[in-house]
């Protein structure tokens, strides 16, 4: 599987046929100096983890161009069928839809999801994390935007996942002490790539050393690439 983090929550996963994109803030992402038009070159799946715009980003014009299926919780999929995304694949919750070659169960995540038009703000369901299944590949694991959760250990039971993408950024999320701790109790991912992290100055962490710093010690390997830049898991 190839895995490319595009900043902020974004990340592009390759594996056979399927490229999917998850959260892609590309284009109104500070720190993003690459293409949308490369970034989401070939797309099949667009995967959302909750309705803020710094997760939807894109989306709308990556979808109508491409036809891409979206997934996402049924909240954000009609708002975006509303503003003309036809290919929605909805769930919600604890639910697990299939996507072709592979499947996406969504988790709980402890944060919030909604947007604002024209000075109304917009309630776009519960956030969720992302569990993301190939047969014959690592499971991958989405946190989306979360704090630590108990349930995190019924998560790890239950899915096992061993590839997982971290909100590190704190304020918004976990930061890199309390997301080291979460990994470290609950998961025993082979591989984790930090991300929410440096897109905002002032508001998030600059970088994910704490992070890192944290996960000394672990067997965990972790990752930080550049933004742009893919590992081969």
């Amino acid at each position: 599987m190839k895995i490319t983090w595009l900043g902020h929550s974004a990340f592009r996963l390759e594996q056979g046929k399927s490229v999917v994109l998850i959260d892609p803030f590309l284009s109104g992402n500070p720190k993003f100096t690459g293409k949308v038009e490369d970034a989401s070159a070939g797309v099949t799946h667009i995967l959302l983890t909750h309705g803020h715009d710094d997760h939807i980003g894109d989306t709308v014009a990556i979808a109508t161009k491409s036809n891409a299926q979206v997934v996402s919780n049924y909240e954000v999929c009609m708002f975006l069928a509303e503003q003309g995304v036809k290919n929605i694949n909805p769930g919600n919750t604890g639910g697990t839809v299939s996507c072709g070659s592979f499947t996406v169960t969504f988790t709980q995540a402890l944060h919030s999801s909604g947007t604002t038009r024209d000075g109304k703000s917009i309630y776009l369901g519960n956030p969720n994390g992302l569990v993301i299944k190939f047969q014959g590949a690592p499971v991958v694991y989405h946190m989306g935007d979360t704090g630590m959760f108990g349930d995190m250990a019924l998560i790890e039971e239950i899915h096992q996942p061993k590839i997982g993408m971290v909100p590190v950024g704190d304020r918004f999320t976990m930061g890199g002490h309390g997301a080291a701790f979460a990994l470290k109790r609950f998961f025993h991912f082979d591989a984790v790539f930090p991300c929410h992290y440096g897109t905002f100055d002032g508001m998030l962490a600059p970088d994910a050393s704490a992070f890192v710093a944290a996960m000394q010690g672990s067997q965990t390997r972790v990752h930080v690439p550049k933004i742009g830049e893919s590992v081969d898991v």
